[in-house]
């Protein structure tokens, strides 16, 4: 590690500024008039989610995964836009932000599916509903926790996941749900196929307060699995699966029990929905998202960050091979806030650094290179910088420019042709 102190980053760097150029040049072009109506409407859309992946984040990854010249799925898409991240603060939280995505409107750290005044909004996900379509919510996650539950549900705080777990079940009524969280569909004493307080983190066990709404959704006509080989040979389209008690993953301090390596990894998990969902003649809105990108930031934990979001990005081309079969598929990349504040930074003995959870990680290899770069970190919550998204297929350009988090939900329901309605 000494010997690789002195390695110069300047093409790196050279390239990221380069790529940041490139950013700045596209968003920066108007987005389409609004009396540009979308060309035809989106049958189905794909969102991902890479929790607290901002753009430092998209750009580690990338050169850990392909190297400076190189492209992730994520990246190769034709439109660019930033988004501008606050709820009703300048800093966001999942719940907020995932808010005012699935519905439109600026809201308090905290809450699902529900505005400032604690009312509750329609999600996009309902909208999709009411048209016929399937939905769906896969995670690394649990399945309830903020960023599906915005789309799928309302509660005025994000800690109530049971009410999320029931209301996903017999209100919004999504048809396939596929993550973490068992803990949350069994009442406490009654553990599932995950055991209570297992090794690698005791503080877990079943906790639900709204009954066994695992039997509650047999009973509803879904099938429920929790193992790789029951997903894969499940049929019908309401499908069911919790893979492990609460993350798929334990996103403890670096080398101290930090694990990622889900049962089910999130590529199977996106091609299992899409293969569901897509029976639908009438399409399917599918949200996923990508937990450990930002809970290994929170812990500033570089490595762990960059393989989740690795996995993220072999999601992402699972999907853009469906959308390439299916030209009337949307599928947009983005995040919810950024995390950590992570920056790209050259291996150098002399530059500052903070200690502690904040030190620099590193060096990491460029791929396709001799070079190396070191990730530094700035907090271990998160920040109010601009997010990325990017965006392919059917009416992608919408995704263009620079905008409001809530403007991603104004143009999904463009795209969609569907009307608001409060």
């Amino acid at each position: 590690m000494v010997s690789q102190k002195k390695i110069g980053l300047k093409s790196t760097l050279a390239a990221t500024a380069a790529a940041a150029l490139v950013v700045t040049s596209i968003v920066a072009t108007p987005s389409n008039d609004k009396a540009e109506a979308a060309s035809s409407q989106t049958k189905n859309v794909i969102l991902f989610v890479g929790d607290g992946m901002g753009t430092a984040a998209r750009n580690a990854i990338r050169l850990a995964t392909v190297g400076e010249k190189g492209s992730l799925a994520m990246d190769a898409m034709p439109f660019v836009g930033l988004i501008h991240t606050s709820s009703t603060v300048p800093v966001t939280d999942s719940a907020a932000s995932a808010t005012a995505y699935a519905s439109g409107v600026k809201t308090y750290n905290g809450a699902i599916g529900m505005d400032a005044d604690k009312k509750s909004v329609k999600t996009i996900m309902e909208y999709a509903k009411d048209a016929g379509k399937s939905t769906g919510v896969v995670t690394t996650s649990q399945v309830t926790d903020a960023t599906g539950a915005a789309f799928g549900a309302h509660v005025e705080d994000r800690s109530k996941q049971s009410d999320i777990a029931l209301q996903y079940l017999t209100k919004s009524k999504i048809d396939v749900l596929l993550g973490g969280g068992e803990d949350f569909w069994y009442p406490a004493g009654e553990p599932g196929k995950f055991k209570d307080e297992p090794a690698e983190d005791p503080s877990e066990k079943s906790k639900g307060t709204q009954g066994n709404l695992i039997n509650k959704a047999k009973q509803l006509g879904y099938s429920y699995v929790s193992n790789k080989t029951d997903m894969q040979k499940a049929k019908g389209g309401k499908l069911l699966g919790l893979f492990a008690n609460e993350e798929m993953f334990q996103q403890r301090a670096e080398g101290e029990g930090d694990i990622y390596n889900p049962v089910v990894s999130l590529p199977d998990m996106t091609k299992k929905a899409i293969d569901t969902l897509s029976a639908n003649k009438k399409g399917f809105f599918l949200m996923v998202e990508e937990e450990g990108t930002d809970e290994f930031a929170h812990q500033n934990n570089a490595k762990m960050t960059i393989k989740a979001g690795q996995q993220l990005d072999r999601s992402v081309q699972v999907a853009k091979d469906f959308a390439k079969k299916n030209p009337d598929t949307l599928v947009l990349v983005l995040a919810d806030h950024e995390t950590g504040g992570l920056s790209i930074e050259e291996v150098d003995a002399n530059d500052e650094t903070g200690d502690g959870i904040s030190k620099e990680d590193g060096p990491f290899a460029i791929a396709n290179s001799k070079f190396n770069f070191v990730v530094d970190w700035t907090t271990s919550g998160h920040t109010a910088v601009d997010v990325p998204v990017t965006a392919t297929g059917k009416n992608a350009q919408l995704f263009a420019g620079s905008f409001e988090n809530t403007e991603i939900f104004t143009k999904l329901m463009q795209a969609l042709g569907f009307k608001a309605h409060r």
